[in-house]
């Protein structure tokens, strides 16, 4: 049932760079905010959403239509040092908009509600908006700019503005090198873009030690025997050191080359290493009931997987000795490339699948195994 407001409810607006104006009631911090909307299909992990640095400055609709019912968890770490329940050290977002809003949660891990939450991070959000029609008219126009303003506030002193032009990885990269796991048996260098907790306890949890390293950092293979690219924000070209770096990396001959793995913003950005070419999508894809359909080497098998993107690669342009590895069933997309002789591959969507599904973790094994083999025959 939705939510009726107080006498001290405090009223606010979600105003779309084409005129649109939407009405609801504020929850979280009351304040104004700007960004770029886009919406979420995922019926739960609202928690692991709104930590995904990939979200960075988007004004997120969830269009699942009832949220905080669950709560959210305590804040605690888990064996490897990450925390346990939530992608990040903070909230990424620069809103949340939802249909219906439970201000009742009721879990067994849950320590306060989502309101709560937002405001301890100054996070504002807004709900009893009709997040169908928003999301319906997202998907025909695009995603647009937007903004939430409270009531009493002149729309006009909040500005829009793109967060896409701005460098979102420079701000959620780590800003020196960190180990995990600095017991596992084969080390694996992460090139932090906004990487995800998960992602790096998928590699642990296999017995990798990882070296978390910012997003420009100057790696060489020498220091490590696998190397795996995060996801992150923004526009992939905006990651130029980086893809510079990679092309370094990708470009060894066998007798110096390391396998390679990247998710999400790091499979564009190896795309972009290798001389292919990247583009901003409609509205992009975000939720946890992404179809994929694995089709390399002649085989042909769908999975469900979690995707957060709104770039994507032109399949077209692959330089030669690439290959295309998973399309997206709905749009036809890019969903991962692949050497053909090389331990080189990347996924668009999110193996990892914290908050569901867990379709395709058996990546990181695959990743994994291709780095011990490498390993022992170099040294063999």
């Amino acid at each position: 049932m939705r939510v009726t407001g107080t006498a001290d409810q405090v009223r606010g607006s979600l105003c779309l760079s084409d005129g649109t104006k939407l009405d609801g009631e504020l929850f979280g911090e009351a304040c104004d905010v700007a960004g770029e909307v886009v919406f979420q299909t995922g019926m739960v992990g609202y928690p692991e959403s709104l930590t995904d640095p990939s979200y960075r400055k988007q004004i997120l609709i969830l269009t699942y239509p009832l949220i905080g019912n669950y709560g959210i968890p305590s804040d605690e770490d888990d064996e490897f040092g990450l925390r346990k329940w939530f992608e990040s050290a903070q909230i990424h977002v620069a809103a949340l908009v939802v249909a219906d809003l439970s201000l009742h949660y009721s879990h067994w891990g849950a320590t306060k509600s989502l309101s709560d939450w937002l405001k301890e991070y100054k996070v504002p959000a807004l709900y009893g908006l009709d997040t169908r029609e928003l999301t319906k008219k997202i998907r025909e126009n695009g995603s647009m700019l937007g903004k939430i303003v409270r009531e009493g506030i002149d729309p006009d002193s909040v500005p829009f503005y793109d967060p896409n032009e701005l460098h979102l990885v420079g701000e959620v990269s780590s800003k020196a090198p960190v180990v995990y796991n600095s017991s596992g048996n084969v080390t694996i260098c992460a090139i932090d873009c906004g990487i995800k907790n998960n992602q790096i306890r998928c590699l642990c949890e296999r017995g990798a030690k990882v070296l978390v390293v910012p997003w420009d950092y100057p790696i060489n293979s020498k220091d490590y025997d696998g190397l795996f690219i995060s996801n992150g924000p923004g526009d992939p070209q905006m990651c130029d050191k980086t893809i510079s770096n990679l092309r370094r990396i990708l470009d060894e001959d066998e007798n110096t080359y390391k396998p390679v793995f990247g998710i999400c913003l790091g499979h564009q950005l190896m795309s972009l290493a290798i001389g292919a070419k990247t583009y901003k999508m409609k509205y992009g894809n975000r939720g946890h009931n992404q179809p994929c359909k694995y089709d390399h080497q002649r085989a042909t098998r769908c999975f469900i997987t979690t995707q957060n993107h709104g770039f994507a690669v032109d399949e077209a342009t692959l330089a030669p000795g690439w290959s295309s590895l998973f399309t997206n069933a709905n749009d036809k997309t890019n969903e991962g490339i692949v050497h053909n002789t090389k331990p080189f591959f990347s996924t668009q969507f999110h193996p990892e699948h914290m908050g569901g599904p867990r379709d395709l973790d058996i990546l990181f094994t695959v990743f994994l195994d291709q780095v011990r083999n490498h390993t022992q025959k170099v040294a063999g």
